[in-house]
């Protein structure tokens, strides 16, 4: 049974994009077919496999003007990726008849191919997120260890409650986890803290340190685990990974 996350905040530079693309790498070299969805505008994560300006994206998909584009990135990851057309999807679905459910019926025709689908949502609230939510089993949270990560939060969870009761049933919150993440900072803790005490028991244990290696990758076009494997960043998305990929098998 194929898992779909999306990965979403509102909040921007929270790691959504960077966590998309370890996760999803790190999961397809522990053997699992991996799918990559980018569906944020600003397309970062497709840039970040060096798909930049793609002629068919997402966008394409979603307005019915083509095939869902599916890119081969290794022998078990896929990439399908975004471009700067999907800004004004959301004006274009607004008319359409059960707009909430468009990604989800695209998503259908392709998910057998998959055990992960990973979607990575824009720093909104707006019908791009819904669509994901509504198309996903679970939704996973990234959160920087700063006091303005709580900020907004019931907003993000009202909406998931709303969708959960009115879209999508299925759908919950499946795990949090910390980025930019320095123990050694006192703010850091409280704020871990606070996080653990408002999700009790969806927190992952793996917190994604601070690591320059994270920044510098994606502009070689190269996930962490090629830019540096022995770096914090490499060593911290493989132990969530497998955290989350072991959540799936309980």
């Amino acid at each position: 049974m194929v898992n779909i996350i999306a990965i979403a905040n509102h909040k921007g530079g929270v790691g959504k994009t960077t966590s998309t693309q370890n996760i999803g790498v790190a999961l397809s070299r522990m053997g699992h077919k991996t799918l990559i969805l980018d569906l944020d505008p600003q397309a970062n994560l497709s840039d970040s496999f060096g798909y930049e300006d793609v002629e068919e994206s997402i966008y394409d998909a979603l307005t019915e003007k083509a095939k869902i584009p599916i890119h081969t990135i290794t022998e078990t990851l896929d990439l399908c990726p975004a471009n700067l057309d999907l800004s004004v999807a959301e004006v274009e679905l607004s008319g359409v008849t059960g707009r909430e459910y468009v990604l989800k019926d695209i998503i259908d025709t392709i998910k057998d191919n998959y055990d992960y689908i990973l979607i990575d949502c824009p720093p909104s609230l707006g019908l791009l997120t819904i669509n994901a939510l509504t198309a996903s089993t679970e939704v996973y949270i990234p959160l920087d260890a700063q006091y303005f990560s709580m900020k907004g939060l019931d907003k993000l969870m009202y909406i998931i409650n709303q969708i959960q009761k009115r879209l999508n049933k299925e759908i919950q919150v499946a795990g949090v986890f910390l980025t930019q993440f320095d123990n050694r900072v006192i703010v850091n803790r409280n704020v871990a803290e606070m996080i653990e005490n408002y999700f009790p028991n969806k927190v992952f244990k793996t917190r994604i340190r601070k690591n320059i290696a994270l920044v510098e990758a994606p502009i070689e076009d190269k996930d962490i685990f090629e830019y540096a494997p022995s770096s914090n960043g490499a060593v911290d998305y493989m132990k969530l990974s497998k955290e989350i990929d072991a959540a799936h098998r309980k």
